[in-house]
Formats: C-alpha cells, structure tokens, sequence
C-alpha cells in the first residue's frame, strides 16, 4: 500500500530505514537530557553523538536471533559507538523509544497530511470564487429542489475542509507527545525532569501521564480525525461522480491525451479518479476502527496493539497524503460546463419556482394549505404535460386572482435565489486564504 500511493516525502517517512532513525534521535536525546542532569559524562555524550549509527542489514541479522526489533537495533548501535554504549538505553525500556518515536514520526506526517490540505482548501476557494453566481439547480433525494450557484457548492466543501484542518490539527497536537517513564509509567529508572527535556529536544510535550505506552486514546483521535477528512473527500468525490453522469454532465475530470475510459467502449469518459478516491476512504475508515480497537489494552500495556499500528500507521498517513493531493489534481483539471447547467436549471420546466409563487399567494392573506393546493395543482399538470411553470401559472385563473403581473415577475426572477450569496461567501473567507 506504502509502495504504490504514497508521495517520495511521506514514504522516505515510514521506511525501516528512517524508523530507526528516529529511534536513535530519542536514543541520543535521553543521553543528552541524562547528561544536562549530569548522570552521563559530557565526554561520553559527546563520543555517543558522533559515532551512533547502525547498518539497517545488520539491526534485521540480529533480529533473526533476538526476535525483539528494540534489542537488535541498541546493539547494531553498540556496535558502532564501542565502550560509551552503556550510557546508551539507560533506565529505559522499549516503548520508551517505540511509542516517543512514534510521537515524532506522526508530528512530522500531520505536517505532510497539512500541506495537502492547504492545497485543497486553496483549490475549492479558487473554485468558489471563480464560479460565484453560476446558477444550478440544487437537488435532494436527487430530485430537482431550487437553485443554489456553483460558488455556494464549492465554498459548502470549502467550510467543510477548514473543519477537518481544525479537527486534524487538534489531533495532530494531541499526538505530539512522547514518555519516558519506564516499564510502567512510574519512573522508576528515569525520571519527570529526564522525559520533559528529552521531549523539548525531539519537538515534543512530555505525557502527563503514561503506563508503560503513550495510551492510544491519542492515536483513535488522530486516525479517526484522518477518517473524518476521507469522508470528506469522499463527498466531494460522490458529487462530482453524481454531476459527471451523462444525464447530467454539469462536470467533468480531465481526460488527457491518449487516455483510455473503456475496454470495450471507445466513447467512455469515466469520473474514475472521483470512484477511486471513494474507495479509498473505506480503507481508511477501516484503519480508523482499529485505532479505537487499540485503545483497550491490558493493565499498564500488552502488545496486541504493536502489529496493527505498523500497519495503520504508514498506510493511513500515505493514502490520505495520496487523496488529498489526487482530489486536488482532479478539482484543478475540473471541466465545469455551463451550458449543461443552464440546461440542467430549466430542464424541469421551472419548477423550482413553486415555493415563490406559493409565498406570494400566502402574503395576499390566502391560507398555507389553500394557496399550496393551487400552486400544486399547476405544477402537477406541468410535471404530467411538460409545460412551462411560469407559463401555466401566469395564465392560471385561480392564480391570477391574488397575484398582479409584477408580483409574477418577482417570483420568477431567477436573481432572488443569489441574493445571499455574498453573506455566506464572507462568512466562510472572511480572513481566510483565497
């Protein structure tokens, strides 16, 4: 999963090779907090700083025999640094290193996944802006509502993603911790003022509290944040699928040279970036579900937890990566056709009208039910003969009696459904990007 979706920034992250890099950064950030305590030589430090290194083949041959990937790696270590080495690990034990490595690890992936964000938010806002006052028709339950614009649909997603960026960053904060607190969370080996300046030099807050593991409360926030914006895309995803049906057509994905939509059928045009952006996010709402299934774990720790996050914690942060920069590339190629939305907008015979005119009944002093009957009555004979609402109901009896020809003329100005359009646009940039 790494291998095909990942982008090279987040897959150099989640290789072996860097996982134990950032094992040795909390390595020698605890012998350079042991010795600002002065329980390390300076000298020793120093020597542990400038030879700590490892060869990735020889941490997997020691492996073979130990079968603990912690072990293996302090003694590739060891083998590099010499005499110095036993000031190396000292009073730690290996979810010390694992779980304040994982802290580091997704930091420095939520920076990533943030990036990507501020892409799509700068795209839809690009989007909204430059569609602002394009009349559609809205729809629900699929069905020919009232018009909204194209600008009110891509600022929708707009306000949308700005919440999934608090949601995330939130998450994102609440995982930058670390601990080093010992085997079971009571530093007896270690101690408080140890772990806040090992965290401080990693970039990290102390745990206020830990066991022997950072509990994974944090983790089921983070991926379940990274879920939530999954969803997201794959909303906008179901949408633009949704408009892209030939029926429709109001969008369209870029097609490139030489693409192909179809074995069999030379003239498919396939919204197959929006459909696999939709299946993505089942996978990672999966992954999110076995966060939450990590969070229940026996007394002070078991390791049930262990082979899940290795799996979840590379893909996740990788596909989201790949989404939302794939959604991005999709939204900026986007083929918006305007002449199919004008279509689209009267293909249902001006309808949407009805709820102006039955307004306007209702503001002469008719009754709700009253005025509704008549109002449905036109547009029921419209929906079975295909005629223009405005002109049934322009020459419609019953109607004309309450209404004169300019309060007509009122109801059927298609600039009244804009009218707010500026407030919601200023709600949602108002000191935003774009």
């Amino acid at each position: 999963m790494l291998e095909r979706y990942s982008r090279p920034q987040m897959r150099e992250l989640w290789t072996l090779e860097n996982k134990f890099r950032v094992w040795l950064e909390v390595e020698l950030a605890v012998t350079r907090a042991w010795t600002e305590l002065g329980e390390v030589p300076q000298d020793a430090c120093d020597d542990i700083h400038a030879k700590a290194d490892f060869d990735l083949d020889r941490i997997l041959e020691i492996e073979e025999t130990t079968k603990h990937d912690v072990i293996a790696f302090l003694s590739a270590v060891e083998e590099k640094v010499g005499d110095n080495s036993r000031f190396i690990h000292l009073g730690c034990t290996s979810s010390d290193i694992v779980d304040t490595a994982n802290g580091v690890l997704l930091t420095r992936a939520g920076a990533i996944l943030a990036e990507g964000i501020d892409r799509i938010l700068g795209v839809l806002s690009d989007l909204a802006h430059r569609h602002k006052g394009l009349l559609c028709m809205g729809r629900t339950h699929g069905i020919h509502a009232e018009p909204t614009t194209y600008g009110l649909k891509f600022t929708g997603f707009y306000a949308e993603f700005l919440r999934h960026k608090e949601r995330f960053e939130a998450a994102r904060e609440n995982i930058r911790v670390g601990k080093l607190s010992g085997a079971v969370g009571t530093f007896a080996h270690l101690s408080p003022e140890l772990e806040e300046r090992a965290c401080a030099i990693l970039g990290l807050e102390a745990d206020p509290h830990s066991t022997q593991i950072v509990q994974r409360d944090r983790y089921a926030q983070f991926f379940t944040a990274l879920a939530m914006l999954a969803g997201g895309i794959e909303r906008l995803g179901l949408e633009l699928r949704h408009l892209q049906r030939t029926e429709v057509l109001e969008v369209e994905e870029g097609f490139s040279k030489g693409q192909k939509g179809s074995s069999a059928m030379p003239h498919k045009k396939n919204p197959i970036s929006a459909e696999n952006l939709c299946g993505l996010a089942r996978v990672i709402r999966g992954n999110s579900l076995a966060a939450m299934e990590n969070q229940a774990l026996w007394h002070e720790r078991d390791i049930s937890h262990s082979s899940v996050e290795r799996m979840i914690m590379p893909d996740t942060t990788a596909l989201v990566d790949y989404m939302l920069h794939r959604m991005s590339g999709v939204l900026e190629r986007l083929v918006v056709k305007e002449d199919n939305i004008e279509r689209n907008l009267m293909g249902s015979f001006g309808l949407f009208y009805s709820q102006r005119v039955l307004n306007k009944l209702i503001a002469t002093g008719l009754k709700r039910q009253a005025a509704y009957e008549m109002v449905q009555k036109v547009a029921m004979r419209c929906w079975a003969d295909r005629l223009q609402f405005e002109d049934e109901v322009r020459k419609d009896a019953e109607v004309n009696k309450h209404l004169e020809s300019n309060d007509l003329d009122e109801a059927f100005d298609p600039s009244y459904y804009k009218r707010y359009e500026d407030v919601v646009f200023d709600r949602v940039f108002k000191g935003k990007q774009g």
